[in-house]
């Protein structure tokens, strides 16, 4: 599991009044806990990971267009480009986006979640390799 997507955890639950945040993708798993209203010296979350035995996927190299809107991906996941594996992508660069269409799909939680556009126009750039682990906030696609 990426170091990123451990520190935006701890913020996370810094944020909010949880105690404890088990995460768990694939093999790897993730528990961070805290004492709430307990008057310690200030600690950081435990924090355990298993050791990395490969090195993460290189993202696309895309330059993002200051025109363009940017969907952003609205949770923790795997982002999938087309509804199954061997399907045609949902959308490819170039084409047509109309608000509502779904552009892709966010496993998360082995929940399958549509990501739908707020937005019209044209496909300008995915930011994302399919079936690539996305962060909250993670810009997706851009359309212009």
């Amino acid at each position: 599991m990426d170091i990123r997507k451990v520190k935006k955890l701890i913020e996370l639950m810094e944020e909010s009044d949880l105690s404890e945040i088990e995460v768990k993708e694939g093999e790897d798993c993730v528990r961070i806990s805290r004492q709430l209203g307990v008057q310690t010296p200030a600690t950081p979350p435990t924090v355990v990971l298993p050791l990395e035995t490969e090195k993460p996927a290189a993202t696309p190299s895309a330059a993002t267009s200051s025109r363009g809107q940017i969907v952003h991906a609205p949770m923790v996941g795997t982002f999938y480009q087309a509804p199954s594996p061997g399907s045609p992508p949902f959308f490819t660069v170039g084409d047509r986006i109309k608000v509502g269409d779904v552009l892709c799909i966010i496993e998360s939680m082995k929940m399958l979640n549509q990501v739908k556009s707020e937005y019209a126009g044209t496909l300008e750039a995915v930011l994302v390799l399919n079936e690539q682990a996305v962060e909250f906030d993670q810009p997706l696609f851009t359309i212009v």
